[in-house]
């Protein structure tokens, strides 16, 4: 059998998916696996142009090609450019937008084609018509418009435009919407009917405000794990353009990212200790008053700790432990951050980072925000690592983490987040809050290690404060 150089461009391609997403499994290799999977990407992309061919016909519109090209690939350059760490959540559900619109407008596209084949006379089209490639049309194009409209609906949220929206019943009227593009679907699929196209495009409104209200309500600490799921429909509708298409790299590529998504969806929800179901129908919630925590009760009064008292404590400390979370991102502080680091070393301290799998905007978000300000791999410590090495820590500074250190998750009952696992921050000797106030993080709900008698509360601008604290130090 003749192997054109088409299939071994695209072999090549997945191969290069598969190398470069298993080198994202390690931070130290993320950077180059990303480069090697990009590298596979535009050879795919290259291929395509110069190489498909069908019925011995090759590709045209090269401008049109050659246009959206060059088009998209600056636009996409100055946004990653320009994007501040604080905006890639916004960025990333931006981008898996637009994957989920490319992958619904294949499915319009090469729905409109089944139409032309009726349109051009053939009789017997509509009971000829294959059901195989009916479905992976319906398919790509229910998955794609819900990736599309849910993650646009994200980004919103996530970039402060939009604010979490629910009423009585929603859920409902969401399993309304789904239920009948699916029905309809499978009505399409079985019948076959004359109005085949009305049918295709009320699927495609339904299945948009299916993504609109199903993201809507959801907030909080749960919409990591709802970009996660975002990301993995994505790459399923992206597998579906690869069946329509016989695309073998197309088809690794959707199936890559709709596999790596769901799992660590699945991992997230571990973490959290909540059902996908309880997350995509729940939400978090509580009391947002100072000093009451989520039964009502009166949690007393915090301590604050000045500067110079901080100062002394860190430097003259044996063993430090650095959590870093959203407060962080939004001032901007990591590069002072591991200045910070770098100073206490000096002095003969060991600083580490303790990393929540859910800390942030996205999964891996501090990761990648330490690893802007070169931090060393080696000093991220998982959750599980965190919490062995915090009862031999001398001090926990904690920089704008919330709902990720709240004893009240394994003490509370009544606190919506009860069950899930988080930093045991508390068992170190001395805890140290930075935060700007002591309003509620953004799942909402008082945390009770404020008011522990080991915390003491740093307010202030994240960066403001370790700068601070840089230049106390250093006069020591």
């Amino acid at each position: 059998m003749e192997i054109s150089l088409l299939v071994i461009s695209y072999l090549f391609a997945s191969v290069t998916f598969i190398l470069g997403l298993k080198m994202l499994s390690n931070p130290a290799t993320a950077r180059k696996g990303n480069l090697i999977a990009a590298l596979g990407m535009g050879i795919a992309i290259v291929a395509t142009i110069f190489l498909y061919e069908e019925e011995g016909v090759k590709l045209g519109n090269y401008a049109w090609i050659f246009g959206g090209l060059i088009i998209g690939t600056i636009t996409g350059t100055l946004a990653a450019k320009k994007v501040k760490m604080t905006a890639m959540p916004q960025m990333v559900s931006l981008f898996n937008g637009m994957g989920g619109a490319c992958a619904a407008l294949i499915s319009i596209v090469e729905f409109n084609h089944l139409m032309h084949g009726a349109a051009n006379g053939e009789a017997s089209f509509y009971a000829t018509l294959s059901s195989s490639t009916l479905l992976v049309i319906l398919a790509g194009l229910i998955i794609g418009s819900v990736s599309f409209s849910g993650s646009m609906i994200a980004w919103g949220k996530l970039d402060g435009r939009l604010k979490d929206f629910s009423f009585k019943g929603q859920h409902i009227v969401n399993m309304i919407f789904l239920l009948t593009a699916l029905s309809l679907t499978a009505f399409i699929l079985v019948t076959k009917p004359e109005e085949m196209a009305l049918y295709f495009f009320i699927v495609l409104i339904l299945s948009l405000l299916y993504g609109i209200f199903f993201v809507m309500p959801i907030g909080g600490a749960d919409m990591p794990v709802v970009i996660s799921l975002l990301n993995s429909f994505t790459g399923v509708a992206a597998a579906c353009g690869g069946f329509l298409y016989d695309n073998k790299a197309m088809l690794t590529g959707g199936i890559l990212v709709g596999a790596a998504g769901t799992l660590l969806t699945i991992l997230m929800c571990r973490a959290m200790n909540r059902s996908l179901t309880n997350v995509l129908i729940g939400s978090f919630g509580a009391s947002s008053v100072p000093g009451v925590a989520a039964d009502g009760k009166q949690q007393g009064q915090y301590k604050e700790i000045s500067l110079s008292d901080t100062a002394v404590l860190l430097a003259y400390s044996s063993k430090v432990m650095i959590v870093p979370g959203y407060g962080l991102a939004v001032a901007q502080a990591q590069h002072v951050c591991h200045e910070l680091e770098k100073l206490l070393e000096e002095k003969g301290v060991e600083v580490n980072y303790a990393i929540h799998p859910v800390a942030g905007r996205m999964p891996g978000h501090m990761n990648v925000l330490l690893a802007e300000a070169d931090v060393s791999y080696d000093k991220l410590q998982e959750m599980e690592q965190a919490n062995e090495a915090f009862p031999s820590t001398d001090a926990v500074l904690i920089l704008g983490a919330n709902d990720v250190v709240n004893p009240a998750a394994k003490t509370d009952p009544a606190s919506p987040i009860y069950g899930m696992p988080v930093l045991d921050v508390e068992l170190a000797r001395h805890v140290i809050v930075n935060k700007r106030s002591m309003k509620p993080g953004y799942a909402g709900i008082e945390n009770d290690l404020f008011f522990q008698p080991k915390t003491s509360m740093l307010f202030g601008d994240a960066k403001k404060v370790l700068q601070d604290l840089v230049t106390e130090i250093k006069s020591l």
